[in-house]
């Protein structure tokens, strides 16, 4: 049993097809074959069916494949992180975010640790929901990932560093401008810009205000987005009312025909860093977390210390 024995069983279960994995790797199906029927003789045990439409694992080969591909992930986040320390001193620190995130969570960290870590690379990958920069992390493409915390996920550990209030954003000249506050329930009757969909601080959002409602309907919308730079703009040019996350990045002397009343009553929503296991963090990417943990310790935002994950999260 070799690793690229089990590096081709794992694309054989994915693809499901002998025949699209020996035209990815340019060789013939028989090639394929004879390495799947190697592991079989050394497990002793069937691993793949034949279907009318290709292959599946069966309940043998649903065990290995999954062991075989998280072995494989870690192997491969170690060899690049190999790879980066022969490049350099630093390595590189790669980070999954949400569209708006180095903007408002991280500019003032990035300053910092460059000044402290000059060799260090950073590379962020842009993706448009936690779910997906859960999959980032997962499958090791990055070590690190701001998310709006949630339920717990399989396999990763979610750390919330700060916890964001909500807010009504609406534009300077709106009757509602003058507020000190306003309460959840007056917001039924507002025109709603909708928060990006399938977000959690969508669900948590429409959670909160479902409930206060006494149902599971959300106050109307005429208007959605995709993140939540686009809701405070639309705000701001007056075409609805928006319900977002105080964000630690945004002034009020950029956006003077901008107005954020509180909605004291909104549970906050947390915000943090997703990681596969935050001890096997390179010590780059432990420095660049804490860097922005520290950057984000004062200013409008509520700095949550350090969590352990979440029962189940791994």
């Amino acid at each position: 049993m070799t690793l690229d024995d089990l590096r081709v069983f794992v694309a054989v279960c994915e693809a499901g097809s002998l025949s699209a994995v020996a035209r990815d790797l340019g060789c013939t199906q028989s090639a394929v074959s004879q390495r799947v029927k190697r592991l079989e003789r050394e497990a002793g045990i069937g691993l793949l069916e034949r279907r009318p439409r290709g292959v599946a694992p069966t309940q043998a080969g649903r065990i290995l494949h999954r062991a075989a591909a998280d072995g494989i992930d870690g192997l491969d986040l170690a060899l690049r992180r190999l790879a980066d320390l022969r490049a350099g001193d630093g390595g590189t620190v790669r980070v999954t975010t949400g569209a708006t995130t180095v903007r408002h969570f991280m500019s003032e960290a990035v300053v910092a640790f460059r000044a402290r870590h000059p060799h260090v690379n950073l590379e962020f990958q842009t993706e448009s929901s936690s779910r997906r920069c859960f999959e980032a992390v997962a499958d090791g493409s990055s070590e690190l990932a701001w998310i709006t915390i949630g339920p717990p996920v399989r396999g990763i550990e979610q750390h919330p560093v700060v916890r964001l209030p909500w807010v009504l954003a609406v534009r300077a000249d709106d009757p509602l401008a003058g507020r000190e506050r306003i309460e959840p329930d007056e917001l039924a009757g507002i025109r709603h810009i909708r928060l990006p969909e399938n977000s959690t601080s969508r669900m948590r959002l429409d959670g909160h205000l479902g409930h206060r409602e006494a149902g599971p309907v959300p106050p109307p919308s005429t208007t959605s987005v995709a993140d939540w730079d686009t809701a405070l703009l639309l705000a701001e040019l007056g075409v609805g009312h928006a319900v977002v996350p105080q964000l630690p990045g945004l002034h009020a002397a950029a956006h003077p025909a901008l107005r954020l009343i509180p909605i004291a009553a909104l549970p906050p929503l947390a915000t943090g860093w997703a990681v596969r296991r935050w001890e096997a963090l390179s010590p780059a990417a432990v420095a660049f977390a804490e860097t922005v943990t520290s950057c984000l310790g004062g200013g409008d935002t509520e700095r949550l210390r350090p969590a352990p994950p979440a029962p189940g999260s791994r």
